[in-house]
């Protein structure tokens, strides 16, 4: 990251003896109270509303500050939690790359064996982007700026695509998938899948909402798209 462009952003500021005695930052949003009322945290707001502006707005378009007006609290709030923009980033990635790995997981756990697993995962991505669009925004916004960031992501998500990777072989040794090198294989169905949603994304933006019917449509059509480049004909 580029230090000039996040150094309005630093916990130096504001000065003062609050930013010099903050605790370590919350990747994780923790839940306020002690009893177990499910409020939502500070932590988990910041982190929220930034999923949203950088999603959105991008990385150096976002401001702590008005983060902190659209929260009604002050800036150094959330530098208590997150010392630094770049922090904030950060703890962001960490936070969605869960929300993806659990929805990806759950999607796993309940399908059957062959295309029904690649068949449900793609379902899977499709109503996560439709309930979670910031997600998708999010994903797009980190290969934007590269590393660390793009980094700090894959590796999150690196477990998941290594068994992705390993069912793929594993289909191809059986003969039901043709014969591709499995990570650039799921790189080509990442660049379908993901770019097919930015482009949703991309008609939100000029103010056309998708509807219902256009993601299926849309679903469906990389379905096919997948099925006609990956099995065989005696699968």
């Amino acid at each position: 990251m580029n230090a000039s462009r996040i150094g309005d952003e630093t916990a130096g500021s504001d000065g003062g003896e609050e930013g010099r005695t903050r605790p370590r930052p919350v990747p994780v949003a923790r839940r306020s109270g002690s009893g177990g009322t499910g409020s939502v945290s500070t932590a988990d707001r910041i982190l929220e509303a930034a999923l949203v502006s950088f999603a959105t707005k991008g990385y150096e378009a976002s401001s702590l500050d008005v983060l902190a007006q659209g929260l009604e609290i002050r800036k150094q709030t959330i530098l208590y939690w997150f010392p630094s923009k770049e922090v904030l980033l950060e703890a962001v990635i960490d936070r969605s790359a869960i929300e993806l790995s659990t929805a990806l997981e759950s999607a796993l756990e309940s399908a059957g064996s062959g295309w029904s697993r690649v068949e449900s995962v793609v379902r899977s991505v499709f109503r996560l982007a439709a309930r979670r669009p910031e997600l998708v925004g999010l994903i797009r916004e980190t290969g934007r700026l590269g590393p660390p960031s793009a980094t700090r992501l894959v590796a999150a998500l690196d477990p998941l695509v290594q068994r992705a990777s390993d069912f793929l072989e594993a289909e191809m040794d059986a003969g039901h998938m043709r014969r591709h090198e499995p990570r650039l294989l799921l790189l080509a169905i990442y660049s379908n899948v993901i770019g097919m949603l930015t482009e949703v994304e991309v008609l939100r933006a000029f103010g056309e909402e998708p509807t219902p019917r256009s993601l299926v449509r849309r679903r469906n059509e990389i379905l096919e798209l997948l099925r006609s480049a990956l099995l065989t004909e005696t699968a």
